[in-house]
């Protein structure tokens, strides 16, 4: 990316939502930079929806500050928002239109020139691949052309910005591959926020990752350094002779040992180790291997590391419902 592209559209600094007492989203700092597409990750009842409604100017912050593409969405709110495409989780449609007639409609309420209303629908009816109903009911579409046109509506102004909130809820896999590419194509001429629970639908489609549980961030940076946090520190080791243990717990940085079966342990160190020193110990012990394996940690395992607390279930479920009824 160049220099030039690498302007931040979206500067959220010191976020906080409360719903009477409960505190929703704490402390939360977001940076959105230009042809970025970020995904915005968390389990139900995170605070991503609440997020999402404050970037969108969709309820206000508690306190915080919010600028868009350089203008403060507080300050000037209809500037701001003039900036962003956004596509809440429920579709708003109307089921009794046409994708053109709502689309046209769409067109008069972000003020669009008469004379470039075409243009602009015929542009959104095509890249979100609407040509073949475009004159039928909306009401009468699959969930996944509803979404579509949710999305067209999103993008008719040709925002800089464009919030999708769980674009895939509801669909089956053949829509949500499609849906998924729209995303990808997206992300090649607006900069994107992707707001989702599911972790393979951030890594199909985005450059960078923010989790946030509890309404704060727990993790924030691209899936390069997500990855790196898949070194483990647990090596399963097993040999055809008897081991003393003892032998085995002077091993430097070794944290637990875990008894698998005759002979073969898991070993949990404090940090990352190489097999090959392992290895070597063994051939000078005279010890011989029958197995020698990292334990590697998915990104699942490292999402549910992330997001996961002795309270998880209590705050997530005060969450979710506070998020239904905002």
């Amino acid at each position: 990316m160049s220099a030039s592209n690498t302007r931040a559209l979206i500067e959220a600094t010191r976020l906080n939502r409360f719903y009477g007492e409960y505190h929703a989203v704490k402390n939360f700092n977001l940076t959105l930079k230009k042809g970025e597409v970020l995904g915005l990750l968390g389990p139900n009842g995170a605070g991503k929806s609440s997020t999402m409604q404050m970037l969108t100017g969709n309820i206000s912050p508690s306190s915080g500050e919010i600028i868009i593409n350089g203008i403060n969405l507080l300050d000037k709110p209809k500037q701001a928002k003039r900036q962003i495409g956004y596509l809440p989780e429920q579709p708003p449609v109307y089921r009794d239109m046409t994708p053109l007639e709502f689309l046209n409609y769409c067109a008069s309420l972000h003020d669009i020139p008469r004379s470039k209303v075409p243009n602009a629908v015929n542009n959104a009816l095509e890249r979100c691949v609407l040509q073949s109903v475009t004159n039928k009911l909306i009401g009468n579409l699959s969930k996944g052309y509803q979404q579509r046109v949710g999305i067209a509506q999103a993008i008719l102004h040709q925002p800089e910005i464009v919030i999708l909130d769980e674009p895939t809820v509801g669909l089956d896999p053949i829509q949500i591959t499609k849906i998924r590419q729209l995303i990808r194509e997206l992300g090649k001429d607006h900069s994107v926020i992707l707001s989702t629970h599911i972790l393979p639908e951030v890594q199909a489609v985005c450059d960078r990752v923010q989790i946030i549980n509890h309404g704060e961030t727990v993790f924030s940076d691209s899936f390069a350094e997500l990855a790196q946090q898949q070194a483990s520190n647990s090596i399963v080791i097993a040999f055809e002779e008897t081991i003393a243990r003892a032998e085995l717990e002077q091993l430097s940085l070794l944290e637990k040992i875990t008894v698998l079966g005759e002979n073969r342990y898991q070993l949990d160190f404090t940090t990352a180790v190489k097999p090959s020193l392992l290895y070597q110990l063994s051939v000078d012990k005279g010890w011989t291997l029958k197995e020698l394996s990292i334990q590697q940690k998915t990104l699942e395992q490292i999402f549910m590391n992330l997001v996961h607390s002795d309270n998880v279930a209590g705050k997530s479920q005060q969450a979710e419902i506070l998020e239904q009824v905002s």
